[in-house]
């Protein structure tokens, strides 16, 4: 018999080509008429398109979004955005962005309207991250959960190639680790496979064909899934991991999702064996782990951490950090299993 739990996460999504338009009666919806907008260095383009769209609506921007959010970027953008007076944010991006918007809403309780550029899918949950001394701490509210969300494939047609299938694949971390969370269930378990099979079909033709709108739909359908099914079912070793590479040794965020994920899911295999058949089956292959390696081989996305700049040399130092206060977990974490994970992640050996 059946026994599960389900939160739905209350935010409004509004999907499909040219929906950006929507911007700003979605503010005025939430009764907000003063935003800041975010973004990083390299997205300052569009985030000055966007100020120009909302004109008299928007406060400011700031440009100065980076990886894993660390605690003085957020400070700063704190300050930005109680010196102009604003109430509300709007993310223009992909999780560097929103992560700094959520380290604003942790404590004003700003809303955040979201309006993503890859696949991320930070913006469907109600998990925060910030990075302090080289360490990464995360952690759940619903006052960082983006009130509403705008899902406009034609603002990923510029994504380039390599960022959209290491962006991919993050999002397919997602969902394979919704299905064997702490707070897996039925529901979360469907959307999750769900969104695996989305983004394997699409992620190849993105990669060949960036200009294919229809398959840029498909993809960011597939990464609003995994975030659903992420903020609602939690997270477990391979998003510890990858917090830690991250925060510790300033690894690129998607790329190390990308590495880290079939050497998770091969730890993982035989204790969650109803969430890998799930997977291997969304793949269309008899592996998970040998099938989420292949697909990442087969974008030209990277498969080994050395190749990311992650030192022999630190290894044991990450094992160690990982496996201390680890996530809930199929399979016991273990200082020595994770040593030999990362050593495989390392060289990029296929599972």
């Amino acid at each position: 018999m059946r026994s599960f739990v389900y939160q739905m996460m209350p935010s409004r999504v509004i999907f499909g080509a040219g929906c950006l338009e929507k911007l700003p009666e979605e503010m005025e919806r939430l009764g907000a008429s003063k935003a800041l907008v975010l973004s990083t260095v390299e997205q300052r383009r569009i985030g000055l398109e966007m100020v120009e769209r909302l004109g008299a609506r928007a406060a400011g921007l700031f440009d100065r979004a980076v990886m894993h959010v660390p605690i003085e970027t957020a400070q700063a953008a704190r300050e930005e955005a109680k010196r102009l007076g604003a109430d509300c944010c709007v993310t223009v991006g992909g999780g560097s962005t929103t992560g700094l918007a959520k380290a604003i809403a942790l404590v004003s309780e700003l809303p955040i309207l979201a309006v993503p550029t890859t696949y991320a899918g930070s913006e469907m949950t109600p998990i925060w991250g910030l990075t302090e001394n080289g360490r990464k701490t995360t952690g759940r509210d619903a006052r960082v959960l983006p009130k509403t969300v705008l899902y406009d494939p034609c603002l990923t047609v510029t994504m380039p190639a390599m960022l959209s299938a290491t962006s991919g694949m993050n999002s397919i971390a997602h969902c394979v680790e919704a299905l064997y969370a702490q707070e897996a269930n039925p529901i979360v378990s469907m959307m999750a496979e769900e969104g695996i099979r989305a983004l394997a079909g699409s992620l190849p033709v993105v990669v060949k064909e960036p200009g294919n709108l229809e398959a840029r739909s498909e993809a960011l359908y597939g990464a609003w899934l995994g975030g659903i099914a992420l903020g609602a079912a939690g997270m477990a070793l391979h998003h510890k991991l990858c917090h830690t590479l991250g925060g510790t040794y300033n690894l690129p965020h998607a790329e190390t999702h990308t590495v880290v994920l079939p050497h998770a899911a091969a730890y993982n295999a035989a204790a969650a064996p109803e969430a890998m058949t799930r997977v291997a089956r969304a793949l269309g292959t008899g592996s998970a782990a040998e099938g989420l390696y292949d697909l990442a081989a087969a974008l030209g996305a990277p498969l080994s951490l050395a190749g990311l700049g992650m030192k022999a040399s630190d290894l044991d130092q990450a094992a160690g950090i990982a496996a201390q206060n680890p996530y809930y977990n199929p399979r016991p974490v273990t200082r020595d299993g994770i040593r030999a994970l990362l050593q495989n992640a390392f060289e990029g050996r296929r599972p």
